[in-house]
């Protein structure tokens, strides 16, 4: 690590995935939102996780037409998913906080005063979870449950009277939420504390999209490290600029494997072997909940397609290698 490398007080991490002109509009509002704050000592690392479309080129020539920005552009030879290409963001630079920013994200003014000054405040907490909103003015839920059987048993049945006599189980949470019980939140764009990823380590490159938010909270609450949510600051969250997998699901399209090794990898990790096959038994009992509401005439609710078989991906290998590099020191 170099002496200019050392002392930031925030670095912000951008994974690009050929979506340079998103990408590139992220960039300017945390530049923006820097300005609000002189004495912050901000940087961005953006990582082009291999786009292999010439979008770290547009990047890498609109940074060549602004060479006094705080902005570094890092190349990666492959595409090693969310959780890698984060993990090289955060191990380029020394700081004191991380924000870990999806390219399709805006933020809004004030955004890293507020999120810091939260996390002066909370020295408990290790995750700093702002406000989501969607471009059309919505709040984006953002804070959730951990997944169990039992929430997916509610997934499968999607049925009123499941969902409340199991809604203490229910992963998905009211906005604001009550701070005790958020088990995770959206990594759109989270704040995370340096000390935190030095205690538990980078986040776990055996996912490669979906969950490895999921996980990584789980294992900051596991090691005594609390979420805290941060109101004040918002940013905008246009969504689905490099991933598929959300609009597949409004399909109800087959997802792709990569989604369902995760799946199987967070119950595992957050359950146990036992946890995981639960789960999936839960959710073949919520579908036959729902298939009977069917058989008595409800209308009849379509499931993603070929899931009864996808859930058991990697069921007998959950585990793969492990989390990734440390940061820098």
């Amino acid at each position: 690590m170099t002496q200019q490398d050392a002392g930031n007080d925030l670095v912000v991490s951008i994974i690009n995935y050929k979506t340079a002109d998103l990408t590139i509009a992220c960039v300017k509002s945390v530049l923006a939102d820097f300005v609000s704050s002189p004495d912050l000592r901000g940087h961005i690392v953006v990582v082009d996780n291999a786009s292999q479309d010439g979008s770290d080129t547009v990047i890498a020539q609109w940074l060549a037409q602004h060479p006094d920005v705080p902005v570094t552009l890092l190349r990666s030879d492959h595409n090693s998913g969310f959780s890698g290409g984060h993990n090289q963001g955060i191990a380029a630079r020394q700081a004191d906080f991380y924000l870990v920013l999806n390219s399709d994200a805006v933020l809004t003014d004030g955004f890293c005063k507020a999120m810091l000054a939260a996390a002066q405040a909370r020295p408990d907490a290790g995750l700093f979870t702002p406000r989501i909103d969607y471009d059309d003015g919505r709040q984006q839920t953002s804070c959730f449950r951990i997944p169990s059987p039992a929430s997916e048993l509610i997934r499968g049945a999607a049925t009123g009277p499941v969902t409340r006599a199991l809604q203490r189980y229910n992963v998905w949470l009211d906005m604001p939420p009550a701070p005790d019980d958020i088990g995770w939140a959206s990594f759109a764009g989270i704040l995370l504390r340096g000390a935190m990823i030095d205690d538990i380590g980078p986040m776990d490159e055996g996912y490669f999209l979906y969950f490895e938010d999921t996980e990584y909270c789980l294992r900051a609450r596991r090691g005594g490290w609390q979420i805290a949510y941060v109101p004040d600051a918002r940013f905008i969250h246009f969504r689905g600029g490099s991933a598929p997998v959300k609009e597949l699901a409004r399909q109800k399209a087959r997802l792709p494997r990569y989604y369902y090794a995760s799946r199987t990898r967070l119950f595992y990790q957050a359950h146990g072997y036992p946890g995981l096959v639960a789960a999936n038994l839960a959710l073949y009992a919520g579908w036959s909940i729902s298939g009977l509401r069917h058989m008595l005439g409800q209308k009849k609710r379509r499931v993603v397609a070929q899931e009864w078989r996808d859930i058991w991906t990697n069921l007998l290998t959950p585990m793969g290698d492990s989390y990734g590099p440390k940061r820098t020191t």
